[in-house]
C-alpha cells in the first residue's frame, strides 16, 4: 500500500513540476523520477527547482529566503507560526528571466488543468517577495503585502483579509481571486 501511495504521490508531483517548471528535458527527468514529494523536497535546488512540502517546518523554509521560485503543497497544510515569504527569485529559477514567486496551493494533470485544490492555514501570511503569485486552492488567514506586483490569480481565495503596506503596492496588486474578508491599505 506505501508502494501505491508513493507512485501517486510521485505522480502527482510529476505532474505538478512539469506544468510549473522549464521545458529542460533533464530537470523533468529528474522530477519525473523523484520517488516522492518528501524527496524531491529534501533535494531541491534553491536556483531552479520546485519545493514540494506537506509538513509546516518544511513549508516555511521554503517560503523563507533560502527557498525556491515556486513552492507547493499537496495536502491541507496548517502552520501554528506566522508565515514570511522572503527573498529575491526569478521565473522558473533563471537569472535572466522576471522577478517572480509562486505559491501553488492545488495539483494539476497533465494539460495542467488543477485537479485538487488545499488549504494552507497560518495565522498570518507576510509577502515579502517582490511579484508573488497565490494560484489555486486558499489561504486561510490575513495576508500582509510588503512588496509590489502581488497576484491573487482567479483559482485562489483568500479566506481572512488582505492587507497592503501602502496604496502603491497595493494598486500594483492583481487581483482576480476572492477575498473573504476586507481589502485594506494597513
Amino acid at each position: 500500500m506505501k508502494l501505491v501511495k508513493g507512485l501517486v504521490v510521485a505522480g502527482v508531483a510529476a505532474a505538478l513540476l512539469s506544468g510549473c517548471g522549464n521545458s529542460n528535458d533533464k530537470a523533468n527527468e529528474a522530477a519525473s523520477a523523484s520517488p516522492s514529494a518528501s524527496a524531491a523536497a529534501e533535494t531541491t535546488d534553491a536556483q531552479s527547482s520546485a519545493s514540494i512540502v506537506n509538513q509546516a517546518d518544511a513549508f516555511t523554509k521554503a517560503v523563507s529566503a533560502e527557498g525556491n521560485w515556486i513552492v507547493a503543497i499537496l495536502n491541507d497544510l496548517t502552520v501554528d507560526t506566522d508565515v514570511v515569504v522572503a527573498g529575491e527569485f526569478h521565473d522558473k529559477g533563471k537569472a535572466e528571466n522576471a522577478i517572480y514567486r509562486k505559491l501553488a496551493l492545488y495539483a494539476q494533470d497533465a494539460d495542467h488543468k488543477i485537479t485538487a485544490s488545499y488549504t494552507l492555514t497560518a495565522p498570518k501570511v507576510t509577502v515579502q517577495s517582490e511579484n508573488f503569485k497565490v494560484q489555486g486552492g486558499t489561504i486561510k488567514g490575513d495576508v500582509y503585502v510588503e512588496a509590489k506586483g502581488f497576484t491573487l490569480d482567479k483559482t485562489a481565495t483568500i479566506d481572512g483579509n488582505l492587507y497592503f503596506k501602502s496604496d502603491d503596492l497595493k494598486t500594483s496588486a492583481v487581483l482576480e481571486g476572492k477575498v473573504t474578508g476586507e481589502t485594506a491599505v494597513k
